[in-house]
């Protein structure tokens, strides 16, 4: 399995195929926090370095729940 380093405070669990699941508004409570980040900083953050890297059939899922 693939993870996104520094982020594991944000995993909420692994697909029947192995694939780690990202909370995507605990990762950007993580850059907000960690990194000092606006909301708006982290989301673009996100979107461009995170969610928008393929790293193969392993890549991570990353999902927004329902209740945010």
């Amino acid at each position: 399995m693939l993870i996104a380093d520094g982020y594991d405070d944000a995993i909420i669990g692994q697909t029947t195929k192995e694939l780690v699941v990202y909370n995507v508004a605990a990762i950007i409570e993580i850059l907000m926090e960690r990194d000092g980040m606006t909301e708006e900083e982290a989301l673009e953050f996100f979107d461009f370095n995170i969610d928008g890297s393929y790293m193969g059939e392993q890549t991570p899922i990353f999902i927004f729940l329902d209740e945010e």
